[in-house]
């Protein structure tokens, strides 16, 4: 068992730091989305999901 884990050590403080910070973003996105905050920029007229979020609004992006 000892001799597992000198010999992976990097991977495993690897993994565990990549483990830390995705529970850091997914803690962030929780606290943000109990805090009322948004990730859509309100323009609900472009976005296919218009019917599920918020009032629709007339879409702002310049048609080319």
């Amino acid at each position: 068992m000892v001799e597992f884990l000198t010999e992976n050590f990097g991977t495993i403080i690897a993994a565990i730091f990549l483990i830390l910070v995705i529970a850091l973003i997914i803690s962030g996105l929780r606290k943000d989305k109990k805090a009322g905050k948004s990730v859509c920029g309100g323009n609900c007229g472009c976005c296919p999901n218009s019917k599920l979020c918020h009032k629709a609004k007339p879409c702002d992006r310049v048609k080319s």
